[in-house]
């Protein structure tokens, strides 16, 4: 089932079964996501909603035990909420097993522990959490989820074209400035012939026609950028399956003034063709 914009989500559910992740996940999809909202500003929500669909059309609220009135109030605020356009309560679960092992991966505390373990914490928690898992027009499981399952499941759902937006960022680099701190593939230009040693061209930024042509014409940038073509094709529709949403492509050179930015620019017309969400920096070009 695929929802359309309009969406009002609320999120809740037990400690560690995926709440926090979900929130993220749709955030991505262009939801506006509020975590740990106190039940008793949830009316308020709406109204302010209303006034403002045009910004809040797609909305997510993670709500649960964190906040200490949420049991008593959370009930009757629901209620007065629950026929709003779109309005649907999602109830996250998954098994005393899998919500253990989490919080002993992750070594957080448990938001009930007070000297208990985290096995009791959990049971107690889900014994307080049947009232309100009984209004929830959904349970999600996730138990036997990994996190791309879950993102895939949201995606699905709740994306508006149900498919998976990647977006990519390719950043052109100079390596004598340093890394991009957020790059996820890094590629490196600097044995293409170099437009510094080319006294016309040398102070011109790689965003010139003729520093591009010079770059583009030669056979090593042709065979580089065909390598890479192939390469791209492997790994974007594994990276999406994966359920990644934003993928930084650096392309570096010594300075990062001309043979990156002729390739990062190359490759941005490229994946644009293959109509990925692309978007082309410089990060150098005018050090």
């Amino acid at each position: 089932m695929n929802r359309k914009p309009g969406c009002f989500l609320v999120i809740t559910g037990l400690s560690g079964s995926g709440k926090s992740v979900a929130n993220r996940f749709l955030e991505d999809l262009g939801f506006f996501c509020v975590d740990n909202l106190p039940a008793k500003l949830i009316l308020p929500f709406v109204d302010l909603r209303s006034r403002k669909m045009d910004e809040l059309d797609r909305v997510a609220l993670v709500m649960d035990m964190r906040e200490r009135g949420f049991l008593k109030d959370f009930p009757r605020e629901w209620e007065s909420i629950r026929k709003t356009p779109g309005a649907l309560l999602l109830f996250f679960d998954a098994s005393d097993e899998s919500i253990v092992r989490r919080f002993s991966e992750s070594r957080r505390q448990h938001p009930l522990s007070r000297g208990r373990s985290v096995l009791e914490c959990v049971r107690l928690e889900r014994k307080r959490l049947a009232p309100i898992k009984a209004l929830a027009d959904e349970v999600i499981n996730t138990s036997s989820m990994t996190i791309a399952h879950l993102r895939d499941v949201l995606y699905r759902r709740f994306a508006p074209s149900g498919r998976r937006p990647l977006q990519i960022r390719v950043e052109s680099f100079g390596y004598k400035h340093g890394l991009p701190m957020d790059a996820d593939l890094v590629l490196d230009t600097r044995f293409l012939p170099n437009p510094f040693y080319e006294q016309r061209l040398r102070d011109r930024p790689g965003t010139d026609p003729e520093v591009r042509n010079f770059v583009l014409r030669s056979s090593e940038t042709k065979a580089f950028l065909a390598e890479v073509g192939r390469f791209l094709k492997f790994c974007l529709p594994r990276f999406e399956a994966e359920g990644k949403s934003q993928l930084v492509i650096a392309v570096g050179c010594t300075g990062g003034r001309h043979r990156s930015v002729v390739v990062a620019g190359r490759l941005g017309d490229i994946l644009g063709r293959a109509k990925y969400d692309i978007n082309v920096f410089h990060r150098d070009v005018a050090k």
